[in-house]
């Protein structure tokens, strides 16, 4: 059985004393990478921690040691590898994952947590974002522009196709911004939103996942992603309006051949909008 401890989602974790707030992503590749260690009963099951007023939660920790300490009703602790980590969390469907290090802590959200779970990332995995021209992604930026002003804590939203550098798995990821504490309950109504009235997906059509960030403790990530040159949508509490940002928009359009007139524009279908 591997005792090593998990140094980098240690580091990450412990960061948090200086406030300095890990992506939910960062944390995940980290747990990919090197797992963590999950309390077990005598019997050999797994430990979860029991709330009266939310789901069972699966805790595990940066290093064995750590965990028989902070932890000590568990019988001891079994380091799981990312295939494990999965295996549980598809076996119980349990939606709540925290993770201890010796300074810090993080709890990863439901939606994030299910993604995770079944696309990636994989052993050592990052993902790579890019600018998406497939019309689910271009449905769901122009669905946002006509709901985002429903969801007040919401700041922009970041529309992606993202691809994990281990296995090559593509999907389709929503980073968004929120005013409001993690897990949001905001951005994940706003996913439910688009994908029950707006966009209806069907077996063909790529997946699409959420990622939710805050806009004070991830303002690193999102400057990142500002930079990214993905369909953004932008809005305003203040004073209502909503901006679109779109390498579509910049495209410089072909000049007409002499003697013609503009090119029509191309009508975009209405994509599966109940």
């Amino acid at each position: 059985m591997i005792e090593n401890p998990n140094v980098r989602l240690a580091d990450l974790l412990d960061r948090r004393a200086e406030g300095h707030e890990p992506a939910p992503q960062a944390v995940l590749a980290a747990l990919s990478e090197g797992g963590m260690f999950v309390p077990v009963t005598p019997a050999g099951a797994v430990l979860f921690l029991p709330d009266d007023e939310q789901p069972p939660t699966l805790l595990g920790f940066t290093d064995a040691a750590l965990g028989t300490r902070l932890l000590p009703e568990a019988a001891g602790m079994v380091h799981c590898d990312l295939a494990r980590l999965r295996d549980i969390l598809e076996k119980t469907g349990v939606t709540v994952l925290g993770v201890r290090s010796g300074n810090g802590q993080a709890i990863v959200p439901e939606q994030v947590l299910r993604d995770w779970a079944t696309h990636g990332p994989g052993p050592g995995a990052e993902m790579t974002l890019s600018w998406s021209t497939d019309p689910v992604a271009v449905a769901l930026r122009d669905a946002l522009v006509r709901r985002i002003r429903e969801f007040p804590a919401v700041r922009s939203v970041w529309v992606a196709q993202v691809r994990w550098q281990a296995g090559g798995e593509e999907h389709l990821l929503l980073h968004v911004a929120v005013d409001e504490d993690l897990p949001s309950a905001s951005a994940d109504r706003l996913l439910q939103t688009l994908l029950r009235e707006e966009v209806k997906l069907g077996s063909h059509h790529p997946k699409v996942g959420m990622i939710a960030l805050n806009t004070t403790t991830h303002a690193e990530h999102i400057d990142q992603l500002d930079r990214a040159g993905l369909d953004t949508v932008r809005h305003d509490v203040g004073s209502g309006q909503v901006r679109v940002i779109s390498r579509e928009y910049d495209d410089p359009k072909p000049a007409p051949a002499d003697g013609a007139g503009p090119r029509p524009r191309a009508k975009r279908p209405w994509f599966g909008r109940s």
